[in-house]
């Protein structure tokens, strides 16, 4: 004898599937470059912050040392401003960045600590007009320690959307 479907076995089946209902949507968590450093009340340098003059760099000048990292928002997904450093680039745009805090940041110039540096990449190339661009990048985020040629990583993040940075 057939079991008489009813809309509760309908949904409770739907529902074991991950079909036909609606999903619900993650929140973004929106961060501050600030937020990306341990919770002992470190905050990012003044000097860091402002634009470093290429005639007051010296050759011993190398990356600051971490102070360490944060995994309060591992898998979840934040959007967070700052700059593109490309990586990875074609005709159809930008694929692969160190997305950093302030502009010019690990081009010519010391790199910032690695808690303050995001690896990002991204499926759909962003088509990139100016090297120092500032966007906001929203996507699934957490720690990863990276090298690259240019600096010491702390962070990495897949990037659902690079947008062009509105204040």
């Amino acid at each position: 004898m057939p079991v008489p479907v009813s809309r509760r076995i309908v949904l409770t089946g739907l529902a074991a599937l991950g079909l036909g209902l609606p999903a619900r949507a993650e929140a973004v968590v929106d961060l501050d470059w600030n937020d990306l450093l341990p919770k002992d009340g470190n905050i990012l340098q003044q000097a860091l912050r402002g634009f470093v003059q290429h005639n007051q760099i010296n050759p011993d000048m190398t990356q600051p040392a971490s102070t360490g990292v944060r995994s309060d928002w591992n898998g979840k997904t934040v959007r967070l401003p700052g700059f593109m450093v490309p990586l990875d680039y074609t005709a159809d745009g930008v694929s692969s960045f160190i997305l950093v805090p302030y502009m010019g940041a690990c081009i010519h110039v010391p790199p910032p600590p690695a808690n303050q540096l995001v690896l990002v990449s991204s499926d759909t190339p962003y088509p990139i007009e100016d090297l120092f661009e500032a966007v906001t990048v929203t996507g699934l985020f957490g720690t990863a320690g990276t090298t690259t040629e240019l600096a010491e990583i702390g962070y990495a993040m897949t990037a659902d959307s690079i947008d062009p940075y509105q204040p």
